[in-house]
């Protein structure tokens, strides 16, 4: 009894501990756009709006409708992005969805970012590059794990 006494406020020291851990090293993975974090609201600042230090062109350089038709027809502008992303069927791939909520592998737009051999087109960015780092790539990932909320 007096042994359990301790160990109950000793694992929820450690558990507190590891959780501000992991926030820590979130925050390292996002490399060449420090403030990504994985909500969606950040994603599209941090990804579909901006230019990062990398030099990864942002998304709305070709996803946009202002002007021009947009890339495979997927508009990315903020007020419209989460509506043509989450729960949407893929335009050029039949049976994929592009954000499938709590699957973050079977959603399309990951496949298409990191360029698995399943998808359709070219790797996005299109060309040859910067892409998204791995980090960067998790965060969306976690985003996604988490229900992809318009958050």
């Amino acid at each position: 009894m007096g042994m359990t006494r301790y160990l109950l406020p000793a694992l929820l020291v450690v558990v507190a501990m590891g959780a501000a851990a992991c926030d820590e090293k979130l925050s390292d993975l996002a490399g060449p756009t420090p403030g990504l974090t994985p909500t969606f609201s950040s994603i599209q600042k941090e990804i579909f709006n901006t230019t990062d230090l990398s030099g990864r062109l942002a998304c709305i350089n070709c996803h946009t409708d202002q002007g021009r038709t947009p890339s495979g027809g997927l508009v990315l502008l903020e007020g419209r992005s989460y509506q043509a992303i989450v729960g949407v069927a893929s335009r050029f791939k039949a049976g994929a969805t592009l954000v499938v909520p709590g699957d973050p592998d079977n959603s399309y737009i990951i496949h298409k970012l990191e360029g698995a051999a399943d998808i359709l087109g070219s790797r996005m960015p299109r060309g040859t590059g910067p892409f998204l780092t791995a980090g960067q790539m998790q965060i969306i990932r976690r985003w996604i794990e988490l229900g992809a909320k318009n958050d």
